[in-house]
């Protein structure tokens, strides 16, 4: 008795080790390809100008490790390459610039970019549930509720919206 209890808990034990192990060298392998992708698209703006794509993607980074002021710089420069290439999918550029002033809480510039986005992608369910946010945070409760509604018209099954626009309407109605 005591022996398979052992043998159970003993189980369990390497169980729980292999999964933390494989999670582990999942974050590892991860880290690596991010940095590869970061070092490289570095070395290559800082000698040449770079496409829309290389600007964003550099800026993505520069926000994943929180360095928003080289992140915000980026993104302003793929608005720029975007505009001389004549791309038309900039709504990601804006958002991505208008998460960076979330983070640091600049809220009413989050508003402005997540508008920016919108406005060249009406149909951005990513920007409407970011602007929604952005809404909840500078407590304009009536117009988040009608962002996150409108993402919902665009993508039903949102679980975001889904979930943000009940909790507004309870706090409307109460």
């Amino acid at each position: 008795m005591d022996n398979s209890l052992a043998v159970v808990y003993l189980s369990i034990l390497v169980g729980l080790l292999t999964l933390a192990a494989v999670g582990v060298l999942r974050q590892i392998f991860k880290t690596r390809k991010i940095e590869g992708s970061f070092g490289k698209l570095r070395k290559k703006l800082e000698k040449e100008k770079g496409t829309t794509q290389e600007y964003y993607e550099l800026a993505s980074i520069y926000s994943e490790k929180k360095m928003y002021s080289q992140g915000i710089a980026l993104f302003q420069k793929a608005l720029k390459a975007a505009e001389e290439e004549g791309e038309e999918n900039i709504a990601p550029i804006y958002n991505g610039l208008g998460y960076i002033y979330f983070t640091q809480e600049q809220y009413d510039l989050a508003i402005r970019q997540y508008k920016e986005a919108l406005k060249s992608k009406p149909d951005y369910v990513t920007g409407l549930n970011n602007l929604g946010h952005a809404y909840e945070k500078k407590k304009l409760t009536t117009q988040a509720l009608q962002t996150y509604e409108e993402a919902l018209k665009l993508a039903p099954n949102n679980s975001t919206a889904k979930r943000r626009a009940e909790s507004l309407r309870r706090l409307v109605s109460a």
